[in-house]
């Protein structure tokens, strides 16, 4: 059987020499090549009119984590504590989760990819959790603690496409984010929730295939069930 094609999103960073370069972990790649996947990295810089071409070649597109977006896609104000900020890459991935929609390409969004696909669709964010909302929980615990470190519960709505997917209403997730998602998108669903409330996934219901979480399962792939979310998205592909 032909392994599907699924891009990953990239970002810009700096080599030992401070040369620019393109950048992914490489934990996403190998999650998806163990689930049965292709993997092709979709870098930043792609012009406005080359992305049609590049979305049709693909059979998925994973959005991954990173920095974060820039306020003005979602009609907010600067805020001290947004940092890693690259417009360019924002213009990119927001033009291929529309894309992804009117296409009905399966997507999965990792963290940032969650934040920019409600973004992309009309939703906004907190610029920063424990600034901005109430009683929120400390969401990013890296570098304190290990990529796979389980840092709080999340709680499934038992009729979503999640729970069916991971076969339980609550897992244990690592947490690696100081955002959220502070008004979902018309066209998503919130189906999960941390302690505190905030929106640990949403779906694209009338999408074949289109999920974001706000967890990184990419480093849990000693967890059968992180090992789940990457073996659907892949089946949707194929």
């Amino acid at each position: 059987m032909t392994r599907p094609l699924i891009g990953i999103t990239t970002y810009r960073s700096l080599s030992r020499y401070s040369y620019p370069v393109i950048s992914l972990t490489e934990a996403y790649v190998q999650a998806l090549s163990l689930a049965g996947a292709d993997p092709l990295l979709v870098p930043p810089g792609l012009p406005d009119k080359g992305m049609g071409s590049l979305l049709a070649r693909l059979d998925g597109i994973l959005f991954s984590g990173g920095g974060d977006i820039h306020p003005r896609f979602y009609g907010s104000q600067p805020h001290p504590l947004v940092t890693e900020v690259d417009e360019d890459r924002d213009r990119v991935e927001i033009a291929l989760v529309r894309q992804a929609m009117q296409r009905g390409t399966p997507f999965l969004g990792i963290c940032r990819g969650l934040q920019v696909i409600n973004v992309s669709l009309g939703g906004s964010l907190y610029e920063d959790l424990l600034d901005q909302y109430p009683n929120s929980l400390k969401h990013d615990r890296f570098p304190e603690k290990a990529r796979d470190y389980l840092a709080h519960s999340v709680s499934i709505d038992e009729n979503s496409q999640l729970a069916e997917i991971l076969g339980t209403q609550e897992v244990q997730v690592n947490s690696l984010h100081h955002q959220g998602i502070r008004k979902a998108a018309p066209d998503l669903r919130s189906t999960a929730h941390a302690p505190d409330g905030v929106i640990e996934a949403v779906e694209a219901p009338e999408h074949p295939f289109g999920l974001a979480i706000q967890w990184h399962p990419e480093w849990l792939q000693a967890h059968l069930v992180m090992r789940s979310l990457f073996e659907r998205f892949v089946q949707a592909a194929a």
